[in-house]
């Protein structure tokens, strides 16, 4: 594999692998429904502190994933593409395709 070829799929893991954890993709949920949110009530709903959500955070946009936005004290997140829904959307599609074929082995 040639080095420029290298670097484009070490780019995409890096992308992939901050996205692996679940609470960053409930975080990558949350944010894709609105248009930015505060720390403060993305730790209620994902049901963490502060701290812990904010490294989760620190992990998505060194991805670059998200981006925020500090005012004041607070800080706000939102995500810097909207695509990452329908990369979901196909996830979910491998997960249905390979539910069915493990139904169609037990059948």
């Amino acid at each position: 594999m040639k080095r420029s070829e290298r670097a484009k799929y070490e780019t995409r893991a890096q992308v992939l692998k901050a996205l692996a954890h679940p609470a960053r993709l409930k975080l990558v949920d949350l944010l894709a429904e609105h248009e930015e949110v505060c720390v403060c009530d993305l730790t209620e709903e994902i049901g963490m502190d502060v701290s812990t959500v904010s490294r989760h955070l620190t992990q998505l946009k060194n991805a670059g994933i998200v981006e925020s936005d500090k005012r004041g004290q607070m800080v706000f997140y939102s995500l810097r593409v909207k695509c990452l829904k329908s990369l979901f959307g196909c996830i979910e599609s491998v997960l249905k395709c390979h539910v069915n074929q493990q139904l169609k082995v037990l059948s």
